[in-house]
């Protein structure tokens, strides 16, 4: 079966890994220290905080932004459960807005739409890893949480998505474009949030006893700033990490490769809409390959691509459908998106012939 995500792993995180267990440094240590300098640098980031995942970090993203208990946060309802989970999580209520057909991105128009008197942020998520115009956001006069789960490497006239809001988050796991199997970071224009990013994921605790040696006896005693869990990363992670992000130019060129022949292939098929490529001022992360098959024939395309060992999904089942947000909104994208929308495969491992393969089997569907 090929498979619609993966990741590139070879001898280059082997070796990371093994320094790592030589020197039997397997928690957070000097490689999460050096992955968080250089994701930081190639990125041209304030600073960079790294954590255990994505879906933490969400959640620690919203907790710095220190807002009235029981505040609304906007969140695009055509995204993954982390985003409204971390809202929940935090005290507060995540509130579903409609997002654009095209780009499948939350714009300041569906934004404005679904505030409330309680709104309080809002979280935009560059989708597949087009970038979102978070600059038109700021009339909003709200606090942006901005998730780049999938844009590790997208750009927005010349700036790094996940820098361009107050605080910004990125995802390591097993199929993002830099991936270390779990693992995720954020970032924040403030430093204030930065420093209290490091105190909260090791448990709220101000400094560890090691820190604390240099300036006391009792160097195992320490202070506790606030409740939070631990969402501490290790350098097992971040030696992967590392090795990825040396590699993570050419693994890019490849899935822009892959992007372009799609986009070349399938321009000529009536019944299948591509995804829109990236504006002049954008650089796009390739992260999903979603295209749309309306009329009602998606789940038959799907199928037949499945039949012939070709693994496609839907990212994402709308977020306001599922029961357990208690959202009652209608939002005619999103759904119109559940019913049309699929993601074909592309990643780095993808081979010459899966490649051709997967253009065949699109192009001899007649639906």
């Amino acid at each position: 079966m090929i498979n619609v995500f993966g990741s590139l792993m070879g001898s280059e995180e082997l070796e990371e890994i093994r320094s790592s267990l030589e020197a039997q440094w397997i928690g957070i240590g000097p490689k999460t220290a050096s992955f968080e300098r250089l994701f930081a640098e190639r990125l041209g980031l304030p600073g960079f905080v790294l954590l255990d995942s994505g879906s933490n970090s969400l959640h620690l993203a919203v907790k710095l932004l220190d807002l009235p208990p029981g505040s609304d946060v906007i969140v695009p309802s055509f995204t993954w459960i982390s985003c409204a989970h971390a809202v929940v999580l935090c005290g507060h209520r995540p509130v579903f807005a409609d997002v654009d057909l095209g780009t499948h991105n939350l714009t300041a128009q569906a934004a404005a739409a679904a505030r409330t008197p309680k709104t309080r942020a809002v979280m935009v998520v560059h989708y597949g890893g087009l970038p979102v115009r978070v600059d038109e956001f700021a009339a909003l006069g709200l606090p942006i949480i901005e998730d780049a789960a999938h844009a590790v490497d997208s750009r927005l006239n010349g700036r790094a998505c996940g820098g361009l809001g107050d605080v910004g988050i990125y995802s390591f796991d097993a199929v993002k474009n830099l991936a270390m199997g779990e693992g995720g970071g954020l970032t924040a224009k403030d430093p204030a949030r930065l420093v209290r990013a490091r105190q909260l994921r090791y448990c709220g605790i101000g400094k560890s006893g090691f820190e604390a040696s240099a300036s006391k006896d009792r160097w195992w005693e320490y202070s506790v700033t606030d409740f939070f869990p631990k969402m501490l990363p290790n350098d097992i992670a971040a030696s992967i990490g590392l090795a990825q992000l040396r590699k993570l130019g050419a693994m890019q060129a490849r899935r822009r490769a892959i992007w372009e022949l799609y986009q070349k292939e399938f321009a000529g098929l009536p019944w299948l809409i591509r995804p829109q490529d990236a504006p002049a001022d954008a650089r796009h992360s390739y992260f999903t390959y979603c295209v749309r098959v309306p009329g009602g024939r998606r789940d038959a395309f799907a199928q037949t691509l499945y039949e012939q060992g070709i693994y496609t999904t839907l990212r994402y089942h709308p977020l306001h459908l599922n029961k357990i947000y208690g959202s009652t909104a209608r939002l005619p994208v999103c759904e119109r998106l559940n019913e049309e929308a699929l993601s074909l495969p592309i990643h780095p491992a993808l081979k010459d012939g899966d490649v051709e393969k997967i253009v065949a089997a699109v192009r001899a569907w007649t639906g």
